[in-house]
């Protein structure tokens, strides 16, 4: 048996037995030649799982060491028999920790006036991370509104949007079905916000729609709003004009995390051992990475970095210490 694993995914090193063929590539070299002969595939985001890569191949397994999944190609898996699973909730409080520390920057900044006492904040989406970000708004006595249709929790995005100060966005992307997420912010959801709304986005690119927002942050607009935009439509190439505006920027890093990567990876392998028949196997802890910068601040040093270079966005995101 052969696999063949990103090897931005830690903890797994050392970890199959010998009988087991395993190869760790960057992104890049996840090929439609080097997926050839292998049976199982650990994949991130930057691989796209569909036919172009696949097909021909004996892939009969595919883990995304991520909560996303819309860079597998649902049909095609369905069609070729494939079998593939995600990490649902793996990194959910490393995003909830993001989404408190954008708030922190939002509230410590004398500019936009805000005590960070008696004002609302919405959460569209209520899964594995909303409920977090709900559990740590009312800890801090933020007063918390919900919309979730496809769940049938809160009200709809048009009427909450009017009500908050903070905007967090928290669902997967989709383009179908009754509830498609894709643009779901958009130009009519943005002229509803109260003016100096803080808009994050830390769940997927393509679920704000960029081209609406960037007018919003013009600071001579009389309804001007605040974005921390961590997931991005078509990166790592930005739209530079909304980097330039949105007050903070980051590279994709929200659920990083040692504890997310450890649990994604978990969830991964025991997915593998239970599809192929196999003795459950255990990560490596030994190869846990060194813990990045975490102090008061740190989102806003992380957008100083990318703003600085927004060309290295790939390298930075790489380059990243976990928290």
């Amino acid at each position: 048996m052969q696999i063949i694993i990103d090897k931005g995914i830690p903890f797994l090193q050392g970890v199959f037995p010998s009988e087991i063929e395993v190869k760790f590539l960057p992104p890049e070299e996840i090929t439609a030649d080097s997926v050839r002969k292998a049976d199982a595939l650990f994949v991130r985001t930057r691989t796209q799982i569909n036919k172009e890569l696949l097909h021909g191949s004996q892939v009969r397994f595919v883990a995304t060491a991520t909560i996303g999944f819309d860079h597998i190609d649902q049909d095609y898996c369905r069609e070729a028999g494939i079998h593939w699973v995600s990490c649902p909730g793996c990194n959910a409080q490393a995003v909830c920790d993001y989404i408190e520390e954008a708030i922190a920057s939002f509230n410590s900044s004398p500019s936009r006036g805000r005590s960070g006492e008696g004002f609302t904040i919405g959460i569209v989406g209520y899964g594995h991370v909303g409920k977090l970000v709900a559990q740590m708004a009312e800890r801090k006595g933020y007063k918390v509104l919900l919309s979730d249709p496809p769940l049938g929790i809160g009200m709809s995005l048009n009427e909450l949007a009017p009500l908050c100060d903070v905007l967090t966005f928290h669902t997967p992307l989709t383009h179908e079905g009754e509830h498609p997420t894709y643009h779901l912010c958009n130009a009519d959801i943005l002229r509803l916000c109260k003016p100096n709304a803080l808009i994050i986005n830390a769940a997927r690119g393509g679920i704000i729609d960029e081209q609406a927002l960037l007018p919003c942050l013009i600071t001579s607009s009389p309804h001007r709003l605040i974005a921390s935009i961590d997931c991005w439509e078509n990166e790592p190439l930005l739209n530079q004009a909304l980097l330039e505006k949105v007050d903070l920027a980051s590279f994709h890093i929200a659920g990083y995390s040692i504890e997310g990567k450890m649990r994604a990876s978990e969830m991964c392998l025991q997915a593998f051992c239970e599809f192929f028949s196999l003795p459950i196997l255990s990560i490596n802890k030994k190869l846990v990475p060194l813990q990045g910068d975490s102090a008061p601040g740190w989102l806003q040093r992380i957008s100083n970095q990318l703003k600085a270079a927004p060309e290295h966005f790939e390298q930075l995101r790489k380059q990243y210490k976990l928290r």
